[in-house]
């Protein structure tokens, strides 16, 4: 009995998009002409590892890689560990997803780091995500099963001080994602869960002996080059798709007013590092050989061959978009360079802080209309205590747009055990004096 396996596909994609990832596979009908107006978004599969799981940097504008460090650094840059305050913390993160589409699709994370000494640190995460309940059904709308499509990832890092303020990482990822249960694609092939390996390599640049007139600043820099990995396959046959390889790099600077009074502003600049789609000569078009395209015949008109490997996509991932949209059009003739400038997102984010205590936040991202079109800016607080803090974040969608990202909600409990260990020495310390007294 073949099942509607490509209808739940679709709700998966969808979900996806918002997630940042989109169909690419197959011709577009829409690209057949210099300055076409169809969009063309980059596909991975497991888009979750894309999203951002902390509430801080969910508030400023999904920019976290040269921030300041803190416990859900190893999403971002774990290189930042060697430069934390404590020796070891965790923390855990919870955001309700795509609420404005279904009511039980949510994210969580669990990170935590062990500073070994000034030189080491290793962290950990965990990142689930829930993409609600879903029925599966044949072809006569019988129920066939109902399932819960799930996602995670688990991660390890070990991040060294290679310098005196320059510090790098790498990290290990397996990635499982299960979206359907093993039913049958039909055609006597079956679904089953895609695995992955990946790897991540980081590095981060921090200096505190900056003035800016008679104020102490800090400069901040980093780079994250992550998920490079396996591509990933959902069924028995020789499909398989990209995972999200993403090229990240920021800058951050912080100034201090007084020893209460803190500044930060902070850039992330990304690119995945990912095969564009190309535009595909339409059948009945004559190729500059003088043979006409037929049925089942794909040539490239635009771009480059999509089937490459791995390694090959973290090269020519920089130079293999079709340029041929509208926007991206130059004297009548495509732009590589003018769609491959389209595939970097940016985030700005702006942290004051109040005497290591009290958080606000706020930050903007943005894409191109061509390559997802989100937009959108973030606002939020945190509240740090000697042991806990707990931060939360909302996301607001810009140009009076109804998204299914609107009303994200973040939330983020933190727990700082080298906090705990200066609270009790300190107490110690207090009870020895009282005594004296």
């Amino acid at each position: 009995m073949t099942r509607r396996f490509s209808f739940v596909i679709a709700i998966l994609l969808f979900a996806s998009i918002c997630g940042y990832s989109q169909s690419n596979s197959g011709i577009n009908p829409d690209k057949d002409v210099i300055g076409r107006n169809a969009p063309n978004t980059i596909s991975t599969a497991v888009s979750f590892l894309t999203i951002a799981p902390d509430t801080r940097a969910g508030a400023l504008g999904d920019a976290g890689v040269a921030t300041t460090p803190d416990g859900n650094s190893q999403h971002w840059n774990p290189s930042k560990y060697v430069f934390i305050d404590n020796d070891f913390g965790f923390s855990i993160s919870y955001t309700p997803w795509l609420r404005k589409l279904v009511s039980d699709m949510n994210l969580a994370y669990l990170s935590g780091y062990y500073k070994f000494n000034a030189q080491n640190a290793i962290g950990a995460s965990l990142l689930y995500f829930d993409l609600g309940g879903m029925t599966f059904r044949d072809e006569f709308n019988n129920v066939i099963m109902n399932f819960r499509p799930r996602e995670f990832s688990l991660d390890i890092s070990y991040a060294r001080l290679l310098a005196k303020n320059f510090s790098g990482s790498v990290a290990m990822r397996f990635i499982y994602s299960n979206l359907t249960g093993g039913q049958n694609v039909g055609n006597g092939v079956t679904s089953k869960a895609g695995t992955s390996v990946a790897a991540d390599v980081s590095f981060y640049y921090k200096n505190d002996d900056i003035m800016t007139g008679n104020l102490k600043s800090s400069v901040m820099w980093g780079l994250n080059i992550s998920n490079i990995g396996s591509k990933i396959s959902y069924t028995s046959n020789e499909k398989r798709d990209f995972i999200p390889t993403n090229f990240r790099t920021g800058v951050g600077y912080m100034l201090s007013f007084d020893e209460h009074n803190d500044l930060l502003f902070t850039a992330d600049f990304n690119k995945l590092l990912v095969p564009s789609s190309p535009t595909y000569y339409q059948v009945g078009e004559v190729l500059p050989s003088g043979d006409t395209v037929t049925a089942g015949n794909q040539s490239i008109k635009y771009g480059r061959d999509p089937n490459v490997s791995v390694p090959a996509a973290l090269f020519t991932s920089w130079w293999d978009a079709p340029g041929d949209a509208t926007p991206f059009v130059h004297n009548g003739k495509p732009s590589r360079f003018r769609e491959e400038l389209a595939e970097i997102t940016f985030s700005l984010g702006l942290e004051y802080c109040y005497s290591k205590q009290f958080a606000v936040r706020m930050g903007y991202f943005h894409e191109h209309a061509y390559k997802g079109n989100r937009k959108y800016f973030t606002v939020g607080a945190g509240l740090r205590l000697n042991v806990f803090g707990l931060d939360f974040a909302y996301l607001i969608p810009t140009g009076g747009r109804t998204s299914p990202l609107m009303n994200t909600l973040r939330f983020t409990l933190t727990f700082d055990f080298g906090g705990l260990a200066k609270e009790q020495r300190d107490a110690k310390k207090a009870e020895k004096e009282a005594r004296k007294a």
